[in-house]
């Protein structure tokens, strides 16, 4: 069962969603179908692995989860901005999302820093 006000679990499913209607926008809008199924696939893959991490048999395992929620994380910022830049995606779109990434980076970061270093 979920504990109430996980910041970083309800912060990412937030962006899954915002990344499924960029898919759709993208695959039926602009009939973008490559790009867009890579940031499908590595933007819902962030809050994917945070509710693994959440479900962790140790600190290691919490740990490993949450490095892999921010390579992808990474890997969503850099498929967004390709996005922007190859006019998928208008820049007052591009702003909104690419934050709620970073948000998300920096997040994901100060978690894995304040694990490491009270384990």
């Amino acid at each position: 069962m979920y504990k109430q006000n996980n910041v970083i679990r309800d912060k990412s499913f937030e962006f899954s969603v915002r990344i499924v209607n960029l898919y759709k926008y993208l695959a039926f809008e602009k009939k973008e179908t490559v790009l867009s199924k890579q940031v499908l696939r590595s933007g819902t893959s962030i809050g994917a692995n945070v509710c693994e991490a959440l479900q962790g048999f140790s600190t290691a395992d919490f740990i490993a989860k949450l490095n892999i929620s921010l390579k992808e994380a990474f890997e969503t910022d850099y498929w967004l901005r390709l996005l922007y830049r190859t006019d998928y995606i208008e820049k007052k779109q591009f702003d909104s999302i690419i934050a709620d990434c970073q948000e998300l980076i920096k997040i994901l970061t100060s978690i894995i820093k304040s694990t490491k270093n009270n384990s």
